[in-house]
């Protein structure tokens, strides 16, 4: 009787989910194979869907896991290896107090697996003083911690943190390779997938949820159209208004049944029934809970405001490419027309000065300005060609 056959765990399962990344998947597996190449702490930076989470997560396996030892891969791609300590902040920011748990679990020596690792997803949202917590912790790790950072871009960190990362950057897919995964993985038309692909600017994520969802898809348009009727003040403030609101709805939508589903479970492990008033010895954890909460909610809420941004960022880029006579590769098709109008009534030079301002609202939002205000003064510039 012949041996089943050997399943190949070194390639299937660290990596099978990492698409479109052969360069990079080439260089992680060199380094978990090799203790000479493998750097203390890599910083692994790629535009918004170009999969940084999936390959740090693929990389953690492959350096904690034996080769053959299929269970403790799943483990770590599960999120339940005791030597993985995983960080995907859902507030504004990555707080000093985050930092440092991981700084602390970094010092531990694996307890199973042949190497502790520390996977940071969003170290982009670290500030300086967040930022100085790590250094000593990346520059002096103990001999089997690897730390792997993950953001979009190295620019986004402080040179002191990236002078002490091996930098590894993900390569961008065309429109078409991901208008193909996500015909894939969603059953969705060509016709949707192509779509959703060009209008997430090859962003896996939201492709995905846009090819799978007609509401999402609906929003955009709605959206992108209403800022082009925009034509004064009034205008600015009415569609800045709806803007904010259809965010915090969908916003609301994506935590409401999570946030109700995490105070539920708090109850029944502090033993109070539904509708029961909460003991005062047991207020703080609930207070604690709640305020977790409210950060979750304020991130989507940016989050959602950024993906409109990016949205009228690449509105605005195609007005640029029609008045530079390069309108074969619009993002926006579906608004030639309207697109093409508005490249021949404003000149270069507005159109940059719009797109400098969406620009600086992002980052506007980013230091807490109120989205209204911030989105009414970008209006404006969009109606008037001139910064307020």
């Amino acid at each position: 009787m012949h041996s089943p056959p050997t399943l190949d765990v070194s390639v299937e399962v660290p990596w099978g989910e990492v698409w479109a990344q052969d360069d990079a998947v080439a260089t992680l597996r060199a380094a978990a194979a090799d203790p000479a190449d493998l750097a203390h702490a890599w910083l692994i930076t790629g535009p918004p869907g170009s999969g940084r989470s999936t390959l740090a997560h693929a990389f953690a396996a492959a350096l904690i896991a034996e080769p053959d030892d299929e269970r403790a891969m799943r483990q770590v791609l599960g999120g339940t290896h005791p030597d993985l300590t995983a960080l995907r902040t859902e507030g504004v920011i990555i707080s000093i107090k985050e930092a440092r748990s991981l700084v602390e679990r970094s010092y531990f020596a694996p307890s199973v697996g042949r190497y502790r690792v520390i996977v940071m997803e969003d170290a982009d949202r670290m500030t300086e003083r967040t930022s100085n917590v790590l250094l000593k912790a990346l520059e002096e790790p103990p001999e089997r911690t690897v730390w792997i950072l993950c953001a979009p871009s190295d620019a986004d960190l402080l040179p002191t943190i990236r002078s002490r990362v091996r930098m590894l950057r993900l390569r961008d897919p065309d429109v078409d390779a991901v208008a193909r995964l996500i015909e894939q993985r969603t059953g969705a038309s060509a016709e949707i997938a192509e779509q959703s692909a060009r209008h997430a600017q090859r962003h896996i994520g939201m492709a995905q949820r846009l090819a799978t969802d007609a509401d999402a898809r609906r929003r955009r348009d709605e959206t992108l159209r209403a800022v082009l009727s925009v034509r004064g003040v009034g205008d600015a403030v009415e569609v800045a208004g709806r803007i904010v609101q259809v965010a915090t709805d969908d916003a609301k939508a994506l935590t409401a049944e999570r946030d109700e589903a995490e105070r539920s479970a708090l109850r029944r492990t502090l033993g109070v029934a539904e509708g029961q008033a909460v003991p005062p010895a047991f207020r703080g954890q609930l207070s604690a809970l709640e305020d977790e909460q409210k950060r979750r909610a304020t991130r989507s809420l940016r989050d959602g405001l950024d993906r409109v941004l990016t949205d009228l960022q690449s509105m605005y880029r195609d007005v640029l490419m029609l008045q530079y006579a390069r309108g074969e590769d619009l993002i926006n098709r579906e608004l030639a027309d309207d697109l093409r109008a508005l490249a021949d009534a404003w000149s270069p030079d507005r159109t940059l000065t719009v797109v400098d301002r969406i620009s600086e609202t992002r980052r506007n939002l980013e230091q807490n300005v109120a989205p209204a205000l911030a989105l009414e003064s970008m209006l404006v510039t969009v109606a008037s060609g001139r910064t307020p």
